[in-house]
């Protein structure tokens, strides 16, 4: 079964995953390789129309990695992730979508 897309990390999200104690850095690390097979809405969800997260809960604690989608030549897309969070209510903070959004252009532009 081939990848639905590749994935790039910047340098946020490498931080907040270091920052994570190796049992949750694995789970999610295999939850984010998960979705590049498997459709679930449970792992990857769209947040709005530029924003999507990966989503782990583990140990009672909800894990995200926002990311945004990078279209590219080749015949995968690409899914980049821009930071996480210890989410610790029901909704994602609107600044932490607005974060991403200013990644991404950044990103965008030093392209």
């Amino acid at each position: 079964m081939n990848p639905r897309f590749d994935i790039e990390l910047l340098k946020d999200a490498v931080e907040f995953l270091e920052s994570l104690d190796p049992i949750v850095r694995r789970k999610i690390i295999y939850n984010i390789d998960k979705s590049r097979y498997v459709r679930d809405a449970n792992i990857f969800k769209k947040l709005d129309p530029e924003v999507w997260e990966f989503r782990t809960r583990y140990s009672g604690k909800s894990y995200r990695i926002l990311a945004f989608w990078e279209r590219r030549d080749s015949l995968r897309p690409l899914i980049v992730l821009t930071h996480g969070i210890l989410k610790k209510d029901m909704r994602i903070k609107m600044a932490e979508i607005e974060k991403a959004k200013s990644i991404k252009e950044r990103y965008e532009q030093s392209r």
